[in-house]
């Protein structure tokens, strides 16, 4: 297999990535009529967090220190697992999108962990409020999995239990054999694109209101280069739930025209999770358990429909 395809578009990946949320910020800027943010302002916040010192507390230990460098190394592998441009992943194995979500999972163990050893209460909280969302975001997760392994069963390709025969445009494909049950895992994944990026109407990126944060309020203590490592790897983990979407969206073609397809879609996504977040007020916290369960409800009808056609 030809690997070099792949690396390019994952060394452009982790290029690109900080740019999605420039992207999102220019949107919501141009909506409400503002001139807002250079669309590269992620990427000068990282070079200038790199070149800083950090202050650490006195109550912390080694876990405070360690937690965003693991988070960002978990992503990095649950990314490189991917299919990026239709190009399988070097790394695919039986199971792997199993790896995969675990792996985001690490990621964000090792930053409650980090939060929780401040002894900050509003850090405490925080993590709390993410460790519950992402208990009820996971099998919402894992049914779109199910019901795209579904589809690509229904396909004759059952064997193939990766993500990279998962999300490598066999699902668009499937379209074309009249499989409109599919059209249902796009919606299921952008609600979990905003529950796991923490963006609104779940969490909003820009708050300073300790009470109403969930991200924000485990990063209070974080300075310097392992606030970079953070900020970094939530831009990483808002590609990989992008290109989930473009895995799904765009169908099997030539190597150029699926690439360029991958890119355009996520890039799209990025304006509309702006457009969402200038149209949209911050739900209540009860409200957004509520909205997992229809997601969850909807990935559920989804693999259903999979297994009775």
């Amino acid at each position: 297999m030809n690997i070099w395809p792949y690396l390019l578009q994952f060394v452009l990946a982790l290029l690109l990535a900080p740019l999605l949320s420039g992207i999102i910020n220019r949107v919501k800027a141009k909506v409400a009529g503002r001139h807002g943010k250079p669309i590269l302002q992620l990427y000068f916040d990282l070079a200038k967090l790199l070149g800083k010192g950090e202050v650490l507390s006195h109550t912390t230990s080694w876990i405070f220190r360690a937690g965003p460098a693991i988070s960002l190394a978990a992503t990095l592998c649950a990314l490189a697992l991917l299919p990026l441009g239709g190009q399988p992943s070097p790394l695919q194995s039986q199971g792997d999108f199993i790896l995969a979500a675990y792996l985001l999972g690490v990621g964000r163990f090792a930053i409650i962990l980090s939060a929780l050893d401040t002894g900050s209460p509003f850090e405490g909280m925080g993590a709390s409020r993410e460790a519950t969302f992402s208990a009820l975001a996971e099998p919402v997760l894992f049914l779109c999995f199910l019901a795209v392994i579904g589809t690509t069963s229904g396909l004759g390709l059952s064997s193939e239990l990766s993500l990279s025969t998962m999300f490598g445009g066999i699902p668009a494909s499937g379209w074309l054999f009249g499989r409109p049950e599919l059209l249902l895992i796009p919606v299921v994944l952008f609600i979990l694109l905003l529950v796991e990026n923490c963006r609104i109407p779940v969490d909003d990126p820009n708050t300073h209101l300790e009470l109403t944060m969930i991200h924000e309020a485990m990063i209070l203590d974080h300075s310097g280069p392992n606030l970079a490592f953070i900020l970094y790897g939530s831009a990483l983990k808002l590609w990989f739930f992008a290109a989930l979407l473009a895995g799904i969206l765009v169908p099997q073609a030539s190597i150029w025209a699926q690439t360029i397809g991958y890119f355009v879609i996520i890039f799209v996504t990025a304006v509309v999770v702006g457009l969402v977040e200038s149209i949209m007020a911050r739900l209540r916290m009860a409200w957004i358990s509520q909205l997992l369960g229809m997601a969850g409800a909807l990935a559920a009808f989804a693999l259903i429909l999979t297994q009775v056609r």
